[in-house]
């Protein structure tokens, strides 16, 4: 049964959906049944392995019980992935689910006849803590907290933190912290070390593996490819490569 993964941090910019991807890419290159859920109306991490959602059924009509969940499942050879894929009209899920019933838990009904067909089913979240967040976190065995090396990433850790709490007392007590990873590392600044520093000084999950500042990386998406795929022997794909080994280890350990 498939171990539900929630990338989660309601800042912007800092290389949730990219580790989404590269991990859905890295985990599918090592044999792995990975489903990449884009929960984002901004539909990056669709557009990332190559999918055009325009005129499919996706995410939205999933969450709403329009279409069943496997009907619309895309599959995403290239990078060995499988998507459901996220559209516009996710953009007013969030005030839509407000007056349904039992609207927290509309994703883990949406993802449940799916988790025998997976390893692990990635859930890429939009930048924010609203509804489409709580209802991944919902779903979720687990979450995994993409943090940029720099300050101003840290001051909103605590407030995901506490929301995490809560989610944990009112929804999904089994929701576990995966990990931490640290994206976006320049060895060439000072702030970047202490921002690694502090963070591992507070989360005795973060990962060992730090994703540095590539500009290949940021250029992939725009050609609907993974890194795996732009730069397969560049320095950002040999980390996420290494990240996902740390993450099957830990899971391992786990289990």
């Amino acid at each position: 049964m498939a171990r539900i993964v929630t990338f989660v941090n309601q800042k912007g910019g800092v290389g949730k959906t990219t580790t989404a991807v590269s991990l859905a890419a890295a985990l599918g290159r090592r044999g792995q049944r990975v489903l990449l859920v884009d929960l984002d109306p901004q539909a990056n991490a669709t557009s990332a392995v190559g999918v055009d959602a325009r005129d499919r059924d996706g995410i939205y009509e999933a969450l709403f019980e329009e279409i069943p969940s496997e009907n619309c499942v895309v599959s995403a050879p290239a990078e060995k992935v499988d998507i459901i894929p996220a559209s516009a009209s996710l953009a007013g899920a969030e005030v839509e689910l407000v007056p349904v019933m039992a609207r927290e838990r509309r994703l883990a009904n949406a993802l449940h006849p799916l988790r025998d067909r997976y390893d692990w089913i990635f859930v890429d979240c939009p930048p924010s803590l609203g509804l489409l967040t709580v209802n991944a976190l919902a779903a979720s065995d687990s979450v995994v907290i993409p943090v940029q090396c720099e300050y101003m990433a840290l001051e909103g850790l605590s407030r995901l933190v506490e929301t995490l709490d809560l989610v944990r007392r009112n929804l999904n007590p089994s929701l576990e912290t995966l990990g931490v990873v640290l994206t976006m590392y320049d060895s060439r600044t000072r702030l970047a070390q202490q921002v690694v520093d502090e963070v591992r000084s507070h989360f005795k999950q973060a990962f060992d593996t730090v994703i540095p500042r590539a500009v290949r990386l940021s250029e992939a998406p725009s050609h609907g490819q993974s890194i795996f795929r732009y730069e397969p022997n560049g320095r950002a794909a040999k980390a996420y490569d290494a990240l996902a080994a740390e993450l099957l280890s830990r899971v391992e350990v786990a289990a």
